[in-house]
């Protein structure tokens, strides 16, 4: 049964439960102390004990993500973007907020005023991060709030994956374009993508001593997802990697670039093969769907990609109708 006096001039709320530390808080009026009380009150008959809302009291939203920045980021693929992505989100309002505070309402206003300056899948993202890290906080630092409330808010809807393929004639211009800039990697870049479907990060980290031109495939120990898979190499993306090799390249990687120094030089690529539209992953998009019209099922084009779910092939599989009227006959 909780307690209610007036002490000092406000209204003191007192709930205690067998086997567990009293919890006693201060209000400034007798019916927030009656409410605190009640919701305690509720939840010790749900599980049993008194939950200790001091540390969430105290622990603004900014200060956990930091915790989490330190303690979980860096053990993800992603660690780099996911620092990013907190360094925004505790730069807003809602960081100052203590978890006990911390309501589904603030979560909405969040997600809106970001909606105004980012894309609808920034947003989810941000999202996630904060609930995982309430999750964290709740489930392994001591830190207890009655819900997440990032749980109770909608997420915004995200659009369609692209869906651009090359048009005829667009590759070779891509090809043209490159003989005309000052980055001498980046047309074998492009071929390699084209011919094995690899993701850009993928194709930078490749090692010549996880290349086997012989038995024509490449093997990527540690992928997106997290597994290692092995890609065959067409006839092309062979030829491509033997021509860097007798070019006199003898460093570990087999492209010795940077993601930001690719990411620039396809911007100038673009504009100079009028292709202001098009994304370097597009080129993942174009592949696997290459892929499938050469006559290869879903399971040979899974391995190949690196895809778990159908759902997700789906996105990156894009046929045209033209070629397939041939095949029904």
């Amino acid at each position: 049964m909780a307690t209610i006096r007036k002490l000092r001039g406000r209204w003191q709320a007192q709930v205690r439960r067998r086997g567990v530390p009293p919890r006693a808080k201060s209000f400034d009026t007798k019916t927030a102390a009656e409410r605190w009380a009640r919701d305690l009150e509720a939840e010790a008959d749900r599980s049993g004990w008194v939950a200790d809302t001091r540390a969430a009291e105290k622990t603004t939203l900014g200060e956990l993500l930091s915790r989490y920045a330190n303690e979980v980021t860096p053990g993800k693929r992603g660690a780099v973007s996911e620092k990013a992505r907190i360094n925004s989100i505790s730069r807003c309002p809602i960081s100052h907020r203590t978890l006990a505070k911390l309501t589904s309402s603030d979560v909405a206003t969040y997600r809106d005023e970001r909606l105004k300056t980012v894309a609808p899948a920034t947003v989810v993202r941000e999202l996630n991060t904060i609930s995982h890290a309430i999750e964290i906080a709740t489930r392994e630092w001591g830190l207890w709030v009655p819900r997440n409330p990032v749980k109770l808010v909608r997420r915004p809807p995200v659009p369609r994956g692209r869906t651009r393929r090359l048009k005829d004639g667009e590759e070779q211009r891509l090809l043209d374009a490159c003989d005309r800039g000052r980055t001498p990697l980046l047309k074998p870049l492009i071929i390699l993508a084209i011919e094995t479907g690899m993701r850009r990060g993928e194709l930078l980290d490749l090692r010549w001593e996880h290349v086997d031109l012989k038995r024509g495939v490449a093997h990527l120990p540690l992928t997106k997802n997290g597994d290692s898979r092995d890609v065959p190499l067409s006839r092309r993306a062979v030829q491509t990697l033997q021509e860097l090799r007798s070019a006199g390249v003898r460093l570990d990687r087999v492209f010795a670039v940077t993601g930001n120094s690719v990411r620039l030089a396809f911007e100038h690529l673009r504009v100079r093969a009028g292709m202001s539209d098009f994304h370097f992953h597009d080129l993942r998009h174009e592949a696997i769907s290459r892929l499938f019209e050469k006559g290869l099922n879903i399971a040979e084009v899974s391995a190949i990609s690196g895809h778990r779910e159908l759902k997700m092939l789906q996105r990156y599989t894009h046929l045209r109708a033209v070629d397939l009227v041939a095949r029904l006959g």
